[in-house]
């Protein structure tokens, strides 16, 4: 029950600090010296302290979406291994479950869009609709496959890999991690992908689907964003730590490795600028590539005699 409360604790307050460290190692690429780690956290109790401007347009939907959308993502992250090496809840083909609770709250946000009557928040809505279509059996592929590997058809069997492919091992980690952080840069709505800190409307995403929402709403979107991106972060550490640590050593390690995802992020988006539309296509295909090579090595493995 304590280790649970404090995966909980980590999921709910470190994705501040995630995002702050994201910050911080951007304007250190800049040669400024950047707002503090914590801003992250300031603002979102700023922002729940602030009412919501409604549109008296929209419906219930445009009203309910960031508690649900909130609410899809915590759900989501229970089947996920977080610090201490062990998910809340661990059932078989836990990936499928959590792929449609993400896409249930990606549902939600896509419609409350639309229910602005805004031709700009729709448009951004049908470009993040036909990202998801791409990324969706790219993150099934690698996942399905490294659940045939190991026999193990929860989560946990991403730390099996090692056990159960031999010097194969390290290369479809590798190939898994990749697959993921491409996975985290296009669900985090990050650099090459969508810039986060744009204000044209014509090359934004995520941020225009969001121009109508306020206050406490916005603060609530804010999060779920944040604790999005936690969870693909997870996946990778999830990669890289052995299941028979205990918890306080996959906690540190669990840690370390958050960060280090974080400062690498924000190395990508100091070091690059955002992709042109018709480019973006191409960089999310990266994503199929290594799933597929993932496939290619794991049905190698198991009939190949590899």
């Amino acid at each position: 029950m304590a280790i649970n409360l404090f995966n909980i604790l980590i999921l709910l307050f470190a994705p501040f600090l995630m995002i702050g460290v994201i910050k911080k190692t951007k304007a250190f690429w800049a040669g400024r010296k950047g707002v503090s780690i914590w801003q992250p956290l300031w603002d979102f109790v700023r922002l729940m302290k602030k009412g919501a401007v409604i549109s008296e347009t929209t419906s219930w939907v445009f009203r309910y979406t960031p508690v649900i959308g909130l609410g899809a993502v915590i759900f989501a992250a229970m089947f996920v291994p977080l610090a201490t090496g062990r998910a809340i809840i661990n059932l078989p083909f836990a990936f499928v479950i959590f792929s449609y609770v993400l896409g249930l709250g990606k549902f939600f946000s896509l419609i409350s869009a639309l229910d602005t009557g805004s031709s700009f928040e729709g448009m951004g809505a049908s470009r993040e609709a036909c990202f998801s279509t791409i990324v969706e059996p790219a993150f099934f592929i690698a996942l399905a496959s490294i659940a045939a590997l190991t026999q193990n058809y929860s989560f946990e069997s991403i730390k099996l890999i090692l056990q159960n492919a031999g010097g194969y091992g390290y290369i479809i980690i590798a190939l898994a991690a990749v697959t993921l952080f491409i996975m985290l840069l296009i669900e985090g709505c990050r650099v090459p992908v969508d810039d986060p800190t744009t204000h044209l409307e014509l090359t934004m995403i995520h941020e225009v689907m969001i121009l109508d929402n306020s206050g406490i709403d916005l603060g609530l979107i804010t999060w779920s964003a944040g604790i999005k991106m936690f969870i693909f972060e997870a996946l990778v550490a999830n990669l890289l730590i052995p299941l028979s640590w205990v918890w306080w050593q996959s906690a540190l390690a669990f840690l370390a490795i958050i960060f280090i995802l974080a400062v690498i992020i924000g190395i990508v988006e100091s070091s690059m600028a955002r992709f042109r539309m018709t480019h973006v296509f191409e960089f999310i295909f990266l994503m199929s590539i290594t799933a597929l090579l993932i496939l290619a090595l794991v049905t190698y493995r198991i009939y190949g005699g590899g």
